[in-house]
């Protein structure tokens, strides 16, 4: 996606959503023999309070590619991104380089990199040179399992 794409999409931003509550069930699920509790109901659990810290800050954008499957980000997912968090290094972030958007891993030291969680993708190095800009830290990644 380049910059002039982003301008004409309206990202849906979380303080814009309805909220929704699901039941929330008190214990874990097992991965092997199922629990007689999962039928206890705990409490319910509204996505939008799981995953949005600041409501007027955050913004959902969909992946594509799949220069950051290792680190569970597939083509298609829904990144919650967070603009009001610092980005530090080790975040995943959105960021632009050079008018085109992309989300990898921020590495400040030694150097500015974005770094893809995909051995197939080389590293992009950032020199003062480029045009570089971080528009949020991806905080959550929605995808569906089938």
């Amino acid at each position: 996606m380049n910059f002039s794409t982003f301008d004409r999409v309206q990202p849906i931003k979380a303080d814009e959503l309805q909220a929704f509550s699901a039941p929330l069930f008190g214990s874990y699920v097992p991965a092997g023999f199922p629990s007689p509790a999962l039928d206890f109901k705990e409490e319910t659990l509204d996505l939008n309070e799981l995953c949005v810290q600041h409501p007027t800050a955050t913004y959902y954008v969909r992946a594509s590619g799949d220069s950051m499957k290792e680190a569970g980000i597939h083509n298609q997912d829904i990144l919650v991104v967070d603009r009001s968090l610092r980005a530090i290094d080790g975040n995943i972030v959105v960021a632009a380089l050079n008018g085109d958007f992309t989300v990898k891993v921020l590495k400040t030291s030694p150097e500015l990199i974005l770094e893809p969680r995909n051995q197939d993708y080389d590293n992009i190095e950032i020199s003062d040179n480029d045009e570089f800009e971080i528009f949020g830290v991806v905080t959550f990644v929605i995808h569906s399992t089938f």
